[in-house]
């Protein structure tokens, strides 16, 4: 039986808790306010969901104050659904207007605010996105000094790190339905297909089971392994003995799923059948690693002790996992030295990668959410074995 899809959107008292929350945070960091301009961000604030982020032609600010309410500084063109939202003071201008694109107009709602510190928070740290010309960024901060920019990272980290049960159900259900979608692909692949329609037929099985869209559909294949986990798909035909790699960031109502599987076309050698024995062992050791106060650190070297007593000859991704949420990958990684410390929450990929000869990689990844006394694996775990397309 189908999994019920959970509600879309969420209610007011969710937006008001996310604001209240981020009120505390920039006391903590001693910031007056935030402006966000990225479409997640805008979102996460406010719920203004639209298509129209494709355009790059119209600058969207949201202003959360640590002191009163939410401030949209927003083109007319999207005034009647901001108006939809919870955001009741919205401010508007005729955009595009190039010469003065909602600087003035920015300028003034934050030159209004009350202060305490002198100091608004931005998207100017690592895996941000200021979603403006910089010129005019520079521009407002000389309008509204003494007032200055400062970053705000700290507090958005913080803020979009740790979900709530509502957005975890969100991501739940995308990853539950991705999971069953890569169980029914085998029976829809076959050798001497491309790769391209390979990750066809995945991107029609996803949206079929109720994906909004599937923006990274990823799919890769060599002889008994990849060589690289980020190109194609492309017109190259899988041929007997490739090992397939597909890799998908699938969405439901704004979060992301992202994870992948192997299927072997025709009967893997044995290197290719230990690598994935070893990559799934190294995902488990992830897993039971993962609960609150153990460190992103810790996750690593969990995997890391699995992969090199199995000989890897390394792992040129950077990284073992990371953030998930409102975007494919989120703060923070799974990496030596990084040392964020996992809360109840927290939503991350478990993705060890090996390469076990040269030129040939093997990857596995599942995603989870950490949990008071540990953590929920939210994809449908993969078998050990490869599954085998003949």
């Amino acid at each position: 039986m189908a999994q019920a899809a959970p509600a879309r959107g969420f209610p007011r008292t969710e937006y008001e808790a996310r604001a209240e929350r981020a009120r505390g945070l920039m006391t903590a960091h001693e910031l007056d306010g935030l402006l966000v301009t990225s479409e997640q961000h805008v979102r996460y604030f406010t719920g203004f969901d639209s298509q129209f982020w494709a355009s790059p032609t119209r600058p969207w600010f949201v202003i959360v104050a640590r002191e009163g309410s939410l401030i949209a500084v927003i083109p007319e063109i999207g005034g009647p659904v901001m108006a939809k939202t919870w955001v009741d003071d919205i401010r508007t201008w005729p955009a595009p207007v190039p010469e003065d694109d909602g600087v003035t107009l920015l300028a003034d709602a934050l030159s209004s605010l009350p202060r305490r510190f002198g100091r608004i928070g931005a998207e100017m740290g690592p895996e941000m996105v200021l979603r403006m010309p910089a010129a005019d960024f520079l521009r407002i901060g000389e309008v509204i000094a003494p007032l200055a920019f400062a970053d705000g990272t700290p507090v958005l980290r913080a803020m979009r790190s740790v979900k709530s049960p509502a957005e975890i159900d969100k991501i739940r259900h995308v990853c539950r339905f991705t999971s069953e979608a890569f169980l029914a692909l085998p029976a829809k692949l076959h050798i001497g297909m491309t790769e391209w329609q390979a990750c066809r037929d995945m991107r029609i099985e996803v949206l079929r089971r109720g994906a909004d869209s599937s923006p990274y559909m990823m799919g890769v294949a060599g002889p008994g392994g990849y060589d690289n986990i980020i190109m194609g798909p492309t017109q190259k035909i899988i041929e007997a003995g490739d090992i397939l790699i597909i890799d998908t960031g699938t969405t439901f109502d704004g979060y992301y799923c992202d994870f992948d599987r192997n299927f072997a076309f025709g009967a893997p050698d044995d290197a290719a059948k230990r690598a994935h024995e070893v990559v799934w062992n190294a995902t488990k050791a992830g897993i039971d690693a993962a609960r609150p106060g153990a460190t992103t650190t810790d996750l690593w070297r969990a995997m890391a002790a699995v992969l090199e007593e199995a000989g890897s000859l390394g792992n040129n991704v950077g990284r073992m996992g990371h953030g998930l949420g409102m975007q494919l990958t989120e703060w923070p990684s799974n990496r030596p030295g990084d040392d964020t410390k996992l809360l109840p929450g927290m939503v991350l990929t478990i993705e060890p990668g090996m390469e076990f000869a040269p030129g040939r990689m093997m990857v596995h990844e599942e995603n989870i959410a950490i949990t008071p006394d540990g953590c929920e694996l939210l994809t449908l775990r993969a078998a050990p074995d490869m599954p085998v397309v003949e």
